[in-house]
């Protein structure tokens, strides 16, 4: 098969210590070009890297006829832009998490990429890390029975990132910890439930760390925390923060089923035989989902193959983050679109 060549949006750290490596370790595939309105960064990171093309504009990009996908590792309101520009030209997307910063902008992505016949893969990198999939594969095998209950989290004590930045203002990011964290939990625990179709959402969010300074730009939540109920009666409990005063950083995953139940980081299942409770500790050899996720994308190109996390999943994550954001500035239960 001919060589994939790949063009990367955005030369920021995810495109640098993510996508770049993991796509430099597959053979067959090369990465021709990259673009930033920051031109000079992304010089840099192409000499670093020998990338052949830097561009400043990403519709320069894809004009290149030898890029066949495009990786997209902007700031997050810059997402349904790019990746409906790529989808148009005939470009295969792998668009970085969270989809959008709205549910809205994640519906056109969806239909331009529908419209276009080319794939659209979000970067929900958990997904493919290692004891992810064992676990996965467990659940369809019926060994936790039915999962009604599920709870996750990503809690730091302090840790906003790139105060003053894009992150921190909801124009551009979309919302706080939320949207930057707690997609990946909410993600992965949907996932591990078999991503249920959701009912309800009832959250809180608060704004407790802002700096005084006026010149810095801080209007996203730094704590959320709610509870989604699915239509099959399943329960997704869920928190995230930014800045919390607790005693340590805290992420954890935790699945409960009628036969048994689990947690990752470590990967361990508490179950019952014969009347005996037994705790099983599986041996999984670590993977990283950045590389196993750049692997997967452009397996699913090669074999035209549906993605693990495609664009309709991240359109329904999206449905549930705008939710979550609804109930928590109305005070009072939404009902999920």
């Amino acid at each position: 098969m001919p060589k994939i060549r790949v063009g990367i949006i955005g030369s920021g750290g995810v495109a640098q210590w993510g996508h770049i490596p993991a796509y430099k370790k597959l053979k067959g595939v090369e990465v021709l070009a990259i673009c930033d309105p920051r031109v000079e960064v992304a010089e840099e990171v192409a000499k670093r890297n020998s990338i052949p093309y830097v561009f400043k504009d990403y519709k320069e990009l894809l004009k290149l006829k030898e890029i066949r996908a495009v990786s997209i590792c902007t700031p997050n309101y810059l997402h349904k832009e790019a990746a409906v520009a790529a989808l148009s030209a005939g470009k295969d997307v792998l668009c970085e998490k969270p989809m959008a910063t709205s549910a809205k902008e994640a519906e056109k992505m969806v239909k331009a990429a529908q419209e276009a016949g080319r794939i659209l893969m979000i970067g929900l990198n958990n997904r493919f890390r290692s004891e992810v999939q064992a676990l996965k594969r467990l659940i369809k095998e019926g060994e936790l029975g039915d999962i009604y209950y599920a709870k996750c989290g990503w809690l730091r004590r302090r840790g906003i990132p790139g105060l003053g930045s894009w992150f921190t203002e909801e124009a551009k990011s979309g919302g706080g910890p939320l949207i930057d964290l707690g997609v990946h939990m909410i993600d992965l625990a949907w996932y591990l439930m078999g991503c249920p179709k959701a009912h309800s959402v009832t959250a809180s969010a608060y704004q407790k760390f802002a700096p005084q300074s006026s010149s810095v730009i801080y209007d996203t939540e730094d704590f959320s925390c709610g509870i989604i109920k699915f239509k099959g009666q399943a329960t997704l409990f869920f928190e995230t923060s930014w800045a919390l005063n607790i005693k340590e950083e805290l992420l954890y995953s935790e699945v409960y089923g009628t036969k048994g139940g689990a947690r990752l980081d470590p990967l361990e299942i508490y179950s019952e035989k014969n009347g005996i409770l037994i705790d099983i500790c599986p041996k999984v050899k670590p993977l990283s989902g950045h590389q196993e996720e750049v692997r997967h994308f452009i397996e699913c190109i090669k074999r035209k193959k549906k993605p693990i996390s495609p664009g309709e999943e991240g359109w329904e994550v999206m449905k549930l983050l705008d939710a979550i954001y609804e109930s928590a500035e109305k005070g009072r239960e939404v009902i999920v679109g």
